[in-house]
């Protein structure tokens, strides 16, 4: 992870394989983003910002599951 070193990427289940880059924009929202899948987001604090990026990360795995399990039966 670059910049932004307080915060832990690691501490959150999601993102325990992402290579994670954080920045903060022109108006001082933080953005981090997982290189590795290409998702992104975005929150007031570096904190926010990676809580809501483990979520999205979480969210795009779910969705690019190859496998659709017997939860449809």
């Amino acid at each position: 992870m670059t910049a932004d070193a307080d915060v832990d990427p690691s501490e959150y289940d999601a993102l325990a394989d992402a290579d994670v880059t954080m920045r903060e924009n022109d108006h001082g929202l933080h953005i981090a983003d997982d290189e590795i899948t290409g998702v992104s987001s975005q929150g007031q604090t570096p904190e926010e910002a990676l809580e809501n990026l483990a979520a999205a990360v979480e969210s795009y795995r779910e969705a690019t599951d190859d496998d659709p399990g017997d939860d449809w039966l």
